[in-house]
């Protein structure tokens, strides 16, 4: 067994106190500006926080029963402004799911270039939450960090590589296999990948599934099937992985693109450049946000159910808080193949 991480020190009440050679009720007092406190008191209490740091913990409730009522949902800031109508509907199921377990969501963003030393959420400083929901892809840094808090930790669509927490993910695997059977049966022979972060574990998946699927078929998918250096799954990046594949290889009748994003990205490169959708090139997506309903052809895509992934992440933190369960469970949210205008049978 290896050494257990050194634990961080997190000030409380009582060492306050005792810094400022004062009661507990003292600082009390002085956190809640009482006009009781004389002003050499409150300076030597205020000093003695700043010293040790010390961020009040402010729900009454947790001064009786060490229980906040909150959970914390945790995403990096381009998650959310890149991928809004994803994220929003997993953190709307938890926060339906919260309602009936009598839980509060608090959210907050952090930057994707979280580094140590970099101030954590308020919520976790001030120890204002009983666990706390990743979605999506974060810095090892703001892990190693939240650790040091042993606080409960539940991820959503990301896993560590540590692999030791609950997880509630897609199943991309099937979503990416999906995908490539519906353009096989279609008749397409000559299908191209395209994604950004690669790494990410959804994403690696949904590549996985591709390969596994033509190397059923016998198809090829050598590197110039695929192009997946792009930094991020956005919009803009589907345009330039498009332009990058058809570059290499004027073969390709369709396309299977990471997610609806950069799916989105492949249909603006290919209209600007006269290629018809779906008459010379077909297009799938992964994810079925709102706006494929609206493109012009719809989007074919694979379909998630991101509320219910919400919903499962607060199940499996509720299951840990009232149950003091430690078992690490990952819980599978399945997909679904939905079939619109942008696929079609290849014309030659």
């Amino acid at each position: 067994m290896g050494k257990r991480a050194t634990e961080v020190f997190v000030p409380t009440i009582k060492d306050v106190a005792k810094t400022a050679n004062v009661s507990t009720a003292t600082v009390s007092l002085v956190i809640n500006n009482h006009e009781r406190i004389s002003p050499e008191t409150r300076l030597k209490v205020n000093k003695a926080i700043e010293e040790l740091n010390y961020h009040p913990f402010r729900s009454a409730r947790g001064l009786v029963s060490q229980k906040t009522g909150n959970i914390g949902f945790i995403l990096t800031e381009d998650h959310f402004l890149r991928s809004e109508p994803f994220y929003t509907r997993i953190f709307l199921g938890t926060e339906f799911a919260a309602r009936e377990n009598e839980f509060y969501i608090l959210l907050t963003t952090i930057p994707s270039d979280f580094k140590a030393g970099d101030r954590l959420p308020r919520f976790v400083l001030e120890r204002n939450v009983d666990g706390i929901i990743i979605a999506g892809k974060v810095p090892c840094d703001l892990i190693t960090a939240l650790e040091k808090y042993n606080l409960p930790l539940v991820f959503i669509d990301y896993y560590p590589e540590n692999n030791k927490y609950s997880e509630v993910l897609i199943d991309n695997i099937s979503g990416g296999k999906k995908a490539v059977q519906c353009l096989i049966k279609l008749g397409h022979k000559d299908i191209g990948f395209i994604a950004g972060d690669i790494h990410h574990p959804s994403i690696k998946d949904r590549f996985q599934g591709y390969k596994m699927v033509l190397e059923e078929a016998g198809l090829s998918y050598d590197l110039n099937y695929y192009v997946t250096d792009e930094d991020n799954p956005a919009r803009e990046n589907g345009y330039s992985a498009a332009k990058k594949l058809l570059k290499k290889n004027e073969k390709i009748t369709a396309i299977f693109a990471c997610n609806d994003a950069m799916a989105i990205g492949v249909m603006q490169y290919l209209k600007e450049n006269k290629i018809k959708i779906p008459d010379d090139i077909s297009i799938i997506g992964f994810d079925n946000v709102e706006a494929d309903l609206s493109l012009d052809p719809p989007l074919s895509t694979i379909s998630v159910e991101k509320t219910d992934m919400g919903i499962e992440a607060i199940r499996l933190m509720n299951e840990i808080l009232k149950n003091k369960v430690k078992t690490i469970k990952k819980v599978l949210v399945p997909v679904e193949l939905i079939c619109r205008k942008s696929t079609e049978q290849p014309k030659n």
